[in-house]
């Protein structure tokens, strides 16, 4: 099978960290409603997630946020990649943070049955490969919650 034309990838993630930035993520939806995070910054000694949010979040709700990406990690879920085309994306999968020239063909990123994104980043291959998921700052302001995370290997 031909290889799909994507669009280009502006940087090289660290594989560990972007693939926790997918189940952090993944978790944020889960526990608040809320989007995917809106500005990002993944880097291999930390990282940092803006998320849109009504109200800042309790030290308990910052406790089970770590709490609960730590246990998807623990699962040694797969991570898994397809090409599909754009008429073929599941439901649940947001595009809106596409560019307007994205290609008609999308890589599909799944951690297991827990997370499903279209990226064209690097990936581990299983979630065992991550390491131990750590926040080590918040804070909340306009509406914003900023995590800082790191991954203690």
């Amino acid at each position: 099978m031909e290889q799909p034309t994507l669009n280009t990838h502006n940087k090289q993630e660290y594989p560990p960290m972007h693939t926790a930035e997918h189940i952090l993520n993944q978790t944020m939806i889960r526990i608040f409603g809320c989007e995917r995070s809106r500005n990002n910054h993944i880097e291999r000694k930390k990282s940092k997630c803006d998320y849109t949010l009504a109200m800042a979040p309790t030290l308990e709700q910052i406790t089970e946020i770590e709490k609960r990406v730590n246990e998807i990690i623990s699962q040694n879920l797969p991570v898994t990649v397809e090409f599909i085309s754009r008429s073929e994306v599941p439901d649940n999968v947001d595009l809106s943070k596409l560019p307007e020239d994205a290609s008609q063909t999308l890589r599909i990123v799944r951690i297991g049955n827990y997370d499903t994104c279209a990226c064209i980043g690097l990936h581990v291959n299983n979630t065992s490969e991550i390491g131990r998921f750590r926040i080590i700052s918040t804070d909340f302001q306009n509406n914003t919650l900023r995590i800082r995370f790191k991954l203690d290997e």
